[in-house]
Formats: structure tokens, C-alpha cells, sequence
């Protein structure tokens, strides 16, 4: 098949055949490359590939065929030119902020952020000479207000975990190019089939693949997206060197994620919208944000930049913490875990859990409260859940 066919295909197409390599045996489903190194012809042949005159591989930590297929798929979907994948989301997000960062530069983020990506950006990166600024990301005015002379790199999350708030990437994409700074998208909330951060002038995209694009709560993975020139000039030394490399059966087990990525997002997506609106008529809820309703705090911007709404509900409890956990013991369906983008829909008690390290003043900043809690929609049928979640309400009353 030509890539100029390819480039022709249907986000749906692509994810089911994008970036295939078959070896000599024709495979139908992609095969699982467990190996670490790789076998020269000559002698004449390890020195061409290590001098990059000749294509390969040269070992498993640097590049290997299934996980190929899988970053190749991934900018197929993206629209990006180059990817690296990970053995995690924080191993993406660490990697796609410290790699092309010096001592004396400065970051500027989101403060609303997952609480292991805030500590790479307020405690890590410090230790190392980086300063950072964290702001209320919904108001550019913010970011504007933040940028110092050394400012290089831009770092949000949107929607935001827990509470979904959603930032405007084109403006603050836009604020980047003009003091000659990188901005890093975090976008596993949206999914890439809700979100495209690139086409919104974003520069670098990551994802935790262990949530939606697994989807099915089996493997840990990650991946940065980008242009080939930053990769080539900041990422690939990085990665090469500190190894936070991809595992070939990971990467696989990613690539059947894939395949089925869109049906799961589209139905998980309209299950949310239809729990989303009841919740916002339950008495026992104080507050309902979900980026589909027009009650989001952010609508126009999610209208603007967003396809769809989105496969999480956050919501607050009244009764506070005694509610909340009333509430998640009630469950019958819902399981209680602190993942999310599973097949199962799974209920998270962000003040306990998640954000538990952050400070009562930063949870408060971030609106996380002792009723807050995080709903992310799974594929069971949409009455089961609300009867589900209606009969914890009235346990939670």
C-alpha cells in the first residue's frame, strides 16, 4: 500500500493497519519481536549501522520492530512525523520535559495537573537548576504573565485531571511560537480521538497509552509525538541513554488497543454524556463537570478544539469525604481503582488517592475537594450504570 493512500485514510483504517511491517512469514496480526540485539551479515554491516549508513536495528532499548509499529501507527493517528514510545506515561512526560532542558531555563504549566506530573515539574526539575510557574491555565493572560526571559518550555494538561477543566492549546500554542518556546500537550484525557493538539499548533504531544489506547487495564506504556527535528536533536540522545524504552509485548498488546480504540471512545463518550446529565439533576450532587454539557466551564473553548465530549464525569458529593466513600462502597458495578480509560468503569477518590500528596491549599486551588470524585465511563451498558450510580446516591444521602 502507497503512504499517499495511507495519508487518505480514515482514523478508523488506520488504526487497524498504519505502520504494519509483515515479515517473511505474512503474518495477519503483527508479530511480537521478543528480542534484545540483533544479528549483523559482517562485521562491514554492524559498522554501517552503527554509523547510521545502513538501515536496522541495533538493539531493543533504542528500536525494535513491534515497538516501530506501534509509534508509527501512533503518528499515523497524530499527524506527527517521528514518536518515541515509552514504559510509561510519566516516563513520556518526564522524558518530553527534562530532554531538551538545560539548568537556568524555565518552565511554565498548568497548575492543574496529575500529581506525578506536577512533581516533575515543581520538584524535579528544580533539583537540576530548572525553574517552573505553575498558573490557572484556563486565562492566557496567565501564561502571558509568567514568561520570563528564559522561559523554553510550555507544559499542560487538557482536560485537566481530576476536574476537566479545559485550556485553550491554540492561544497558548501561539504565545510559545512568539518567545521562541516548545509546548508539551498532555492529552490522554481527550484521546486522539477527541483532541488533536498538533493541528492546534501544540509542538510535542504525550500520552499514558495504559490508559484509553490499552483500554483494557493490561500494560503500562507510553509515548512522546513530535516533529523529526526535535526528536532527532533533544529526544534521541535522552532516550537512548537513559533506556525508558517500550516493551516489545507491551507495544503489541498497545497495537490491539488500538484497533478498537475509536469503537470504545465513541460509546464510552455517550454513556458519560447520558450519567453526566443525570448526575447534574441529582440532589445529592453539588457540582458537574463534564466538557459535553454547556454548563462546562469552558464551553466555548471545548466547541472550539474538542470533537467530542469525553469518557470522564468529575462531580462533587454533598457530605464531603464520609459521602464520597459512602458513595464508591455502594458501587456494584463501578470498581474503586485510581485508573482510568478502562473497558470497566472504574470511580477514584482524587483527595485520598491521585492527589493525595498535593498540600489541602493546592487541592483547593485545583477545586478537588473531600466530595470530589472522578467517574471514567467504561463499556457496560448505559442503564446498568445509572441504576448502579443511583442506588450509591441514595447511600451516600
Amino acid at each position: 500500500m502507497s503512504s499517499e493512500k495511507q495519508r487518505n485514510w480514515k482514523p478508523q483504517t488506520t488504526l487497524v493497519h498504519g505502520g504494519t511491517l509483515r515479515s517473511g512469514f505474512g503474518e495477519t496480526s503483527e508479530s511480537i519481536f521478543l528480542t534484545q540485539g540483533y544479528v549483523y551479515d559482517s562485521a562491514e554491516s554492524a559498522e554501517a549501522r552503527f554509523k547510521g549508513e545502513s538501515p536496522g536495528f541495533i538493539y531493543s532499548r533504542y528500536a525494535n520492530p513491534t515497538v516501530d509499529m506501534f509509534e508509527k501507527r501512533m503518528c499515523a493517528l497524530e499527524g506527527a512525523e517521528d514518536a518515541r514510545a515509552t514504559a510509561s506515561g510519566m516516563a513520556a512526560v518526564t522524558a518530553a520535559i527534562l530532554c531538551g532542558l538545560k539548568a537556568g531555563d524555565h518552565i511554565v504549566a498548568a497548575r492543574a495537573l496529575f500529581g506525578s506530573c506536577r512533581w516533575v515539574v515543581e520538584t524535579l526539575a528544580p533539583r537540576y537548576g530548572i525553574e517552573a510557574t505553575l498558573v490557572d491555565g484556563t486565562f492566557i493572560e496567565n501564561w502571558e504573565k509568567a514568561v520570563q526571559p528564559n522561559t523554553k518550555l510550555f507544559f499542560l494538561e487538557s482536560p485537566t485531571n481530576p476536574t476537566l477543566e479545559v485550556v485553550d492549546i491554540a492561544a497558548v500554542a501561539t504565545l510559545a511560537n512568539s518567545i521562541g518556546a516548545r509546548l508539551v500537550v498532555d492529552n490522554v484525557f481527550a484521546t486522539p480521538m477527541q483532541q488533536k493538539p498538533l493541528e492546534l499548533g501544540a509542538h510535542i504531544v504525550v500520552y499514558s497509552a495504559t490508559k484509553h489506547i490499552d483500554g483494557q487495564g493490561r500494560c503500562l506504556g507510553g509515548v512522546i509525538l513530535s516533529d523529526k527535528k526535535w526528536i532527532d536533536e533533544n529526544l534521541h540522545d535522552y532516550f537512548r541513554h537513559t533506556g525508558p524504552s517500550l516493551s516489545p509485548f507491551n507495544a503489541w498488546t498497545l497495537l490491539k488497543g488500538l484497533e478498537t480504540l475509536p469503537l470504545r471512545v465513541r460509546q464510552q463518550t455517550e454513556t458519560a454524556g447520558k450519567i453526566a446529565d443525570f448526575l447534574a439533576d441529582s440532589p445529592e450532587v453539588s457540582r458537574l463537570i463534564y466538557p459535553g454539557r454547556a454548563d462546562h466551564p469552558q464551553a466555548d473553548i471545548v466547541k472550539k478544539q474538542m470533537s467530542g465530549g469525553s469518557t470522564l464525569i468529575c462531580f462533587d458529593i454533598k457530605g464531603g469525604k464520609k459521602a464520597a466513600f459512602a458513595f464508591e462502597n455502594a458501587l456494584n458495578i463501578i470498581l474503586i481503582s485510581n485508573n482510568l480509560g478502562d473497558s470497566k468503569s472504574l470511580i477514584t477518590h482524587p483527595a485520598t488517592t491521585t492527589h493525595k500528596n498535593l498540600s489541602d491549599e493546592a487541592r483547593a486551588e485545583l477545586g478537588i475537594d473531600d466530595g470530589t470524585l472522578r467517574l471514567s465511563v467504561g463499556l457496560e451498558d448505559a442503564d446498568d450504570l445509572l441504576n448502579d450510580i443511583g442506588d450509591a446516591l441514595k447511600a451516600a444521602r
